[in-house]
Formats: structure tokens, C-alpha cells, sequence
């Protein structure tokens, strides 16, 4: 994995702006630890952090290849999982590879098929191809957006970076927000519009799209998206297939020239991937896979089960580990670094995030990255399975808006009379809600039930799921970890799309399918146990620590936060005992202490990144 960046400018020789490149550059080292490349035209300008994993003594980049005439130039942030297939391919029609990474194979795929090698990637990517006969950029994001790639193209100038640090740091980009960001800040955060870039004139690629940038401007269209048809397997040939699915994903996902290990919850998306990893070291005498959790000082003593949390992890991960023999490594944090780690995540996402359950995966990764450069992590199947409590609720079914953020109502009341009026957070959310729901790919014949869950699915694919990818993307970027998630195969996805939800909930269970594919594979109270998200913190520490911080905000007359909240509102909150509310405002985990926090850190990005109100 990897951080890229680059500048296309008809305007300027970009030969005589070096330091400019450099600088978007640097700012994704942390991506890119082991090296960094730039490669500068006339008018194109690219940069390259890289994370090694595949060939690490010859896979520097920008990489360049001349075929004929043409001269090509790519920057690439990914892993290609089919490499050996398409090597093999491009072998046989003549072309010759000097290395063993897949950023050659994807750039000589590039010369061989043009735009439309994109139809033949199996993998995570994002990456820039430059055809300098064309004079032509080539930029393309992998199907479900597991990597990031943002951009911003104005006045004939477009630039690019997998964070939008890397844009920002241009002199000509302004940090400045406007009411769109500010709608998507405070009613839709720490969720993201698809494409939406929160500062004013950056946008994101969104999944499954390429663009092609020359001299006639910027274009950009969608090479993949999720289609409905007709599911013709009964039961068991649904369960078997993805059970082939997963073998095949697995297998190829687990090829590294650098440790590999995987994150282990004790549930059944964990187990399942970890079980997996462990049978393939065993096959290919590996030796032990070691396997990392996280939990919280005295989160034993303070843990308190609820709907969308019923159990803690600690006994089932024991019960994994001594199944399979792993090497286990338990990770534990106390409440004043979960609380530091506010402010690195906001540093890692440039906006704010899911507070602490972004700051717990940062330190959580930064353990990790100390003894391995590759995890393995179980992303994707609650949204593609439908494991989470609002597929099964009907206050979520019939909410008639994103199920993962029912208290809107509750966001808006603490915010200033005049930001509402400005960004109209209850007509926006709605707006965007309709937006989702038009693009559902219908299936004729389907009604009533049937139509709403494939209406569920397609939110949770591609607006909540974006969420959770960017999280883990950017929490482990940032201390250059490189995190696989093997659910997100897009065959897989595909073929889950299309299963109708009564055998997706097969034995009446929520992801039952998935349970009765994976029969034999996990012991048998693993694959019933009941879904338990990523961990938070439940020590009252915690809600005294981002209590305390937050009133300080409040204190602070010069603090940029103020003029968007309700000042008086907040403090009246923070002073009663509903401050523990254990009712999520987003997702499973972002309750009460959560709100106090996600409030710190917007004012640190207000701050640190001294944001312009347009």
C-alpha cells in the first residue's frame, strides 16, 4: 500500500515547480514509510510514498515503461490479487517483466488494454496512468472504494492524492468549507456523501469510477455497479458458492513477501477470515498465524450489554486462539491515550471522524504495525449479509432515512439557530436519503419486504460501508499498515447482492447464510454467537475526560467550534447525567461520550487546518 499524489496543469512548465510535488508528497509519508518518487513533465507532475509489500528491492514508483513511441507513467496504491493470472497473460502476448511486483503487471496491462484494463482487476486500487504521447491522465478507484483517491479540478488545473492533505498542501488549493461541507460535517458525519470532498472544490472519485484528464477537461464514468437479477441457486448451492467465494479470496489476499497476520474479535466475520489464514499458513508450513485483538483498561469491570453490543469479546477470542493454535496478541488501552488519539485521527481522516472508535483503531494499528506489515480484517460482511441490528429493527425499517442515524433530531438541537438555517440539516439528510434510494438498482417483481431489504443493502454498501473503509483505511495508513478486507471481493459482493433475504437470514439469523457456510469450517457456538461490533471503551473515565475537554472548548471564546453549536445547550449536556446516554446517534457505538468527543474533534480540525467559512 501506498499514498499518491500529482498535479496536471496546460498552463505551466511543472519542471520548474519541484518543491511544489514534494511537498504534496511528503505529506502522505506516513502512508509510505519505506520510500518516496516523483516524476515531473512538462504538465504532469506525480508523487509516490510506498508501503513495500510485493518485490520491495524493485517496485519503486512513479514507474515508467516505453512501448513503441509511447512513454507511460503510473502511480499505483493497491494490491492486485489476480497478478499471476494477468502476468501470465501479458507474457503470452509478447510483453517481457522486469520485476515480480503488480505495479508492473497493472502498467503494462494499462499499454496493453487501455481503459478498459480496468474490467480485468481483481483487487484494491487507486492509481494515475499518464500517456505522454496523449497527454492524457488516466485515474481509477477499485469497485467498492476500499482505497481513497480525492481530487480537485478547477480552472484547467486538476490535482489528486489519496488524502486530501496531499491537495491541500498545493499553494493554489484554500482550506475552505462552505455549507455543503458543513451539512455533511454536522448531519451527515462522520458518514460521507459518496464523492462528496467536505472542502469546497475537492471532490472524492467515487467507487467504481475512472476519469480521463487531457485538454478537452475532465471526464469521468462509472465501469461498475452493483446489477439485480434473478437468483437461480436454491440454499445449498448459495452456500456453497460462497464458501468457494471466500476460499478463493482468502488464498489469494493472504500472498505477501512481508508478515501477514489478522484481527480477531472472536465473532464470526474474524473467525471465519482468521480460520481461513490459519489453514493456509498450516498447508504451506508458515508456522503459527498470530492474530491481534483490542480491549480497554477495566472494560471487564465497566462492560454493560445492550441491543447493539451484548457481549464482550475477551472469552470467544480465547476460545479462537486455543482453536487454532495462534499466536495471540492482546492490545489494551487506557483512557488518556484513547483520548489523545482524538487528535491523530483527525490528522489521519483531515476531517473529523468516529471519535474514539477511530482513535482506538489508530493506537490499535500502531501496535500491530510493530510486529507485521499486512492484516487481515472482516470489513463489509454486515453490510453485504445485512448483520446489523437496523436490518432487523422495524423503528430502522421504517425510519425513512439512513437506519445507522435515527437521532437526527437530537444532532440538530445542539447546533447554533443560524447554522441550521444556513445548512438545513433536516432537508439535507432527506435529500441525500432520496439521492441513495434513486440509484437502488430494482428488480422487477419484487414488493413489500423483498424491495425494502434490497433498499437496505444498497444503503449499507454504499453509505455506510464507505464509512467504516475509510476508517480503516486512513487508521492504518497513517502508521503505515496495510489492512486487506477480504469481504469486499466485488465477486463476492455481486454474488451476495442478488441472494433474496429469506435464505440470506437462512435458520432465521441474521447473516444466516454466511453461518451455514461457514458449518464445519468454526467451532459451532462461534458460528452462532450473537454480532458484536468493534469494542469501545465503556469506563466512565472516558465520558469525564471528553466532558472535561469540551467545556474547556466552551470556555474558550477564541475556539472556532462555537459559532455552530449551541453553547449553552452543550454545557447543559455535559452537566447532566443523560450524558451517558448509551442510545447511538451514529452507527452502533457513538452514544453520549461519543457526541462530546466528535465535538472536540471538529474543533481541532477547525484549528489545526484553520478552515475558511464560505
Amino acid at each position: 500500500m501506498c499514498g499518491i499524489t500529482g498535479w496536471i496543469d496546460w498552463r505551466k512548465d511543472l519542471t520548474g515547480y519541484p518543491s511544489i510535488l514534494e511537498n504534496m508528497t511528503e505529506t502522505l509519508n506516513l502512508r509510505g514509510p519505506d520510500a518516496s518518487g516523483t516524476w515531473i513533465s512538462q504538465h504532469c507532475a506525480l508523487g509516490h510514498r510506498r508501503l513495500s509489500v510485493m518485490d520491495p528491492e524493485n517496485g519503486a514508483q512513479p514507474m515508467i515503461r516505453k512501448q513503441g513511441d509511447y512513454t507511460y507513467t503510473i502511480v499505483y496504491n493497491g494490491e492486485l490479487y489476480n497478478a499471476p493470472e494477468l502476468k501470465r497473460e501479458l507474457e503470452g502476448r509478447g510483453h517481457h517483466f522486469r520485476t515480480t511486483c503488480d505495479t508492473e503487471v497493472l502498467l503494462v496491462a494499462f499499454i496493453e488494454w487501455g481503459r478498459a484494463c480496468v474490467d480485468r482487476l481483481n483487487g484494491i486500487f487507486a492509481f494515475a496512468a499518464w500517456n505522454d504521447q496523449e497527454q492524457s491522465l488516466y485515474l481509477v478507484r477499485d469497485r467498492l472504494g476500499v482505497k481513497p483517491l480525492f481530487y480537485s479540478h478547477q480552472n484547467g488545473v486538476l490535482l489528486f492524492g489519496s488524502e486530501p492533505k496531499a491537495i491541500l498542501a498545493h499553494p493554489d488549493f484554500k482550506a475552505e468549507v462552505g455549507a455543503e461541507g458543513l451539512a455533511e460535517i454536522f448531519s451527515i458525519g462522520p458518514a460521507r456523501t459518496p464523492g462528496h470532498g467536505v472542502y469546497r472544490n475537492m471532490s472524492e472519485l467515487k467507487p467504481g469510477q475512472c476519469a480521463v484528464f487531457d485538454r478537452n477537461g475532465l471526464s469521468i464514468r462509472t465501469y461498475w455497479k452493483l446489477e439485480s437479477k434473478p437468483h437461480e441457486d436454491n440454499v445449498e448451492a448459495t452456500s456453497l458458492r460462497i464458501q468457494e467465494l471466500l476460499d478463493d479470496t482468502a488464498q489469494r489476499q493472504l500472498v505477501s513477501d512481508v508478515p501477514i497476520c489478522t484481527l480477531l474479535s472472536g465473532g464470526l466475520d474474524s473467525s471465519a477470515l482468521t480460520t481461513l489464514a490459519a489453514n493456509h499458513y498450516k498447508q504451506s508450513g508458515k508456522g503459527q498465524l498470530h492474530t491481534f485483538s483490542v480491549d480497554y483498561v477495566d472494560n471487564d469491570k465497566h462492560f454493560k450489554a445492550n441491543a447493539f453490543q451484548p457481549n464482550a469479546d475477551a472469552p470467544w477470542i480465547k476460545r479462537m486462539t486455543e482453536h487454532l493454535n495462534t499466536v495471540h496478541h492482546y492490545i489494551e488501552f487506557d483512557t488518556p491515550e484513547l483520548v489523545e488519539s482524538l487528535k491523530a485521527a483527525v490528522f489521519a481522516r483531515d476531517t473529523p471522524g468516529m471519535a474514539d472508535v477511530d482513535g482506538s483503531l489508530y493506537l490499535f494499528c500502531r501496535e500491530i504495525k510493530k510486529e507485521a506489515t499486512v492484516a487481515i480484517s472482516g470489513e463489509a460482511a454486515d453490510e453485504i449479509f445485512g448483520g446489523y441490528p437496523w436490518f432487523h429493527r422495524q423503528d430502522a425499517l421504517e425510519a425513512h432515512t439512513f437506519p445507522w442515524s435515527l437521532k437526527l433530531n437530537n444532532r440538530v438541537d445542539v447546533l447554533a439557530p443560524d447554522l441550521v438555517d444556513w445548512i438545513k440539516p433536516v432537508e439535507y439528510v432527506s435529500n441525500r436519503y432520496e439521492q441513495a434510494l434513486s440509484e437502488v438498482p430494482r428488480l422487477a417483481g419484487e414488493t413489500g419486504q423483498q424491495n425494502r431489504m434490497r433498499e437496505m443493502s444498497y444503503l449499507n454498501i454504499t453509505r455506510f460501508m464507505p464509512t467504516l473503509l475509510d476508517r480503516k483505511d486512513r487508521m492504518s495508513m497513517a502508521v503505515g499498515l496495510e489492512v486487506r478486507v477480504p469481504f469486499c471481493d466485488h465477486r463476492l459482493v455481486e454474488y451476495v447482492w442478488n441472494i433474496p433475504w429469506e435464505i440470506k437470514t437462512s435458520g432465521d439469523r441474521e447473516k444466516g447464510i454466511l453461518r451455514k457456510a461457514l458449518k464445519g469450517v468454526l467451532p459451532d457456538d462461534v458460528l452462532t454467537r450473537k454480532k458484536s461490533p468493534y469494542p469501545k471503551t465503556h469506563n466512565p473515565n472516558y465520558l469525564t475526560a471528553v466532558r472535561k475537554w469540551v467545556l474547556e472548548i466552551l470556555d474558550d471564546s477564541s475556539s472556532p467550534l462555537l459559532p455552530f453549536i449551541d453553547v449553552q445547550k452543550i454545557r447543559n449536556l455535559a452537566s447532566s447525567e443523560d450524558a451517558d446516554v448509551n442510545i447511538p446517534w451514529f452507527g452502533q457505538l457513538m452514544s453520549g461520550p461519543q457526541l462530546f468527543a466528535y465535538l472536540a474533534q471538529v474543533d481541532t480540525w477547525l484549528r489545526a487546518y484553520k478552515i475558511s467559512i464560505r
